[in-house]
């Protein structure tokens, strides 16, 4: 049975564009021009995916992807001409597993969906292990973080670039390196959307470890 993947977007020529694609890579869809009703098809279709704009009628994007992760962990993608930090930031707080930004080029797009739908397959398993960094306690079999007794919540992809850190501590990570363990393909596009994850990060754990290596990635010391 094929993937159904529902779009959420109230430009016409941008949902028949992106509907041709998918249906040609042999995906079922669903349309959906504002907020309220891209929540109504997503209740009644159950898709496997959603590719939601952020500037909708009735409902704009962001307040669509919380109300749908309070039902679902159905993979959301935003693609959206709104391409600033603070909003990628907001699209990710609001647990959003991608964020593309217009005009986009429609194979990258093909690309992004495999790769979130992929890791959606493989549900997350990880190891049953726990790492710890001073304060931070990481739980990579439940998928939680701690900062002492505080819980904080983490997107999966900030989870995993936050784990790979930790279990690289001394050493450098690039961001070439992030994009292919976390994103897991050959990314094309901006890697500012590594830095944005970062900033993430650093402002939900409330302490920073992270290190910017100018023109080298990222590095967390190792703990004496």
């Amino acid at each position: 049975m094929s993937k159904m993947i529902l779009i959420i977007e109230d430009e016409e020529s941008i949902q028949n564009i992106i509907r041709a694609f998918l249906e040609d890579a042999g995906y079922t869809v669903v349309l959906a021009a504002d907020g309220l009703e891209g929540i109504e098809q997503f209740r009644a279709n159950k898709p496997d995916l959603v590719l939601l704009d952020l500037m909708l009628p009735k409902i704009d994007g962001f307040a669509v992807c919380e109300i749908l992760r309070k039902e679902s962990h159905v993979p959301i993608i935003m693609l959206t001409a709104l391409d600033d930090d603070d909003s990628q930031m907001k699209g990710f707080d609001a647990l959003a597993d991608d964020y593309i930004t217009k005009p986009f080029s429609m194979p990258v797009v093909m690309k992004h969906i495999e790769a979130v739908l992929r890791r959606a397959e493989q549900g997350g398993a990880a190891p049953n292990t726990v790492i710890r960094y001073k304060e931070i306690t990481v739980d990579t079999d439940s998928l939680t973080v701690l900062v002492g007794t505080e819980s904080v919540s983490l997107t999966t992809r900030e989870f995993e670039i936050l784990k790979l850190l930790l279990e690289n501590q001394g050493r450098v990570v690039s961001r070439e390196r992030l994009l292919d363990t976390v994103w897991g393909y050959d990314y094309i596009g901006d890697e500012k959307i590594v830095n944005t994850h970062i900033k993430n990060i650093r402002k939900k754990l409330g302490v920073d470890y992270i290190e910017t290596m100018r023109g080298a990635g990222y590095k967390i010391e190792k703990e004496d």
